[in-house]
């Protein structure tokens, strides 16, 4: 291995003085089109709920949820993944299936009105059941292979209302593969999968529950979410999901597992999602609020920095705001 020229001959700030010459040379780009911004669809008509630990972002009956989405593609963003509070709950989650559904209807009236939206369905339990755990309950923990059956139900009825692509986030054993087949046989094969591959029982997802009111009643989800300690367990799910059919995999949260991220985009050289979760935009907007950050600064940063660990797509709420940067207006 040869030796590169040292200092005075190799001058690194040569490279560094021009913006033009900068942006030639950057390693990393952050395009609109990486950008998936969730909402939380609730019911009523008119209502417009703020999250107050995610400042900026409301749940939305149908008729307002449309408006955001008129909105978002106004400023670019095509995609969004979207979550739904149901009317009511129940114990195994079949709420979610219904074709009337809270999701459901939401993605039948946004199709009607602003049919080039890219509309994720998130496929889970946690916000339809009464116990706020992400399937049936036996034994006092989440029964796999009977959560699986309503996943599927879950995910068929979204693909009949139209959703473009369905992205399971209950980290069941198994579920990539059962949904696939349910999806196959039901004259859906084009429909991709998503799977939240590698999601942690994070801390990060605090905000989060308070906007989906999908807080576990009892105990936590540390029987099904993965280990915060553990990253060759996260390759090997990984590897199940990809074999089972999934089209995309995500690696939840982002910030903290920036090296989940990378080692996954290096292994299998797959579309790969990465969600900057909601205690991680809320953080950016606590301390902007105290002006002990430059918001917008770190905001671009935080976005760079998942880009260069390897997500293709990042679905976060900063979503519009980086949108609103990158084309100028802000």
């Amino acid at each position: 291995m040869s030796l590169r020229p040292l200092f005075p001959e190799t001058r690194l700030r040569r490279l560094r003085y021009s913006k033009v010459v900068r942006n030639m040379v950057a390693e990393t780009a952050l395009s609109v089109d990486n950008l998936v911004m969730p909402l939380f669809v609730c019911p009523g008509k008119n209502v417009q709920n703020p999250i107050k630990s995610m400042p900026g972002n409301d749940q939305l009956s149908v008729d307002m949820l449309v408006k955001k989405c008129g909105e978002l593609l106004e400023s670019g963003v095509k995609s969004v993944l979207l979550f739904g509070i149901p009317e009511s709950k129940d114990e195994d989650g079949t709420v979610a299936t219904h074709e009337h559904g809270i999701v459901q209807n939401a993605v039948r009236a946004i199709k009607e009105t602003y049919p080039e939206m890219y509309i994720i369905a998130d496929i889970c339990n946690c916000e339809y059941t009464t116990h706020g755990h992400c399937g049936t309950i036996v034994d006092g923990d989440v029964d796999n292979d009977q959560t699986l059956v309503t996943l599927a139900a879950q995910a068929v009825s979204l693909a009949q209302a139209g959703v473009d692509m369905v992205a399971p986030s209950d980290m069941m054993d198994g579920r990539v593969g059962y949904m696939r087949k349910a999806l196959d046989e039901n004259c859906f094969e084009k429909m991709p999968i998503m799977a939240y591959s590698a999601k942690y029982a994070s801390g990060f997802y605090g905000p989060f529950r308070d906007a989906a009111d999908s807080a576990p009643q009892f105990g936590d989800r540390s029987t099904y979410q993965m280990d915060p300690r553990n990253s060759d367990e996260a390759i090997r799910e990984v590897e199940m999901d990809i074999a089972e059919g999934a089209d995309i995999v995500m690696v939840k949260p982002a910030l903290s597992y920036l090296d989940v991220i990378y080692r996954v985009k290096n292994e299998f050289n797959v579309p790969v999602a990465a969600y900057n979760v909601s205690g991680e935009f809320s953080m950016v907007k606590a301390a902007e609020a105290n002006n002990w950050i430059d918001g917008k600064r770190v905001m671009m940063e935080i976005m760079t920095s998942i880009r260069r660990a390897g997500a293709d797509i990042i679905i976060t709420y900063h979503a519009k705001e980086v949108a609103d940067v990158l084309n100028g207006k802000i």
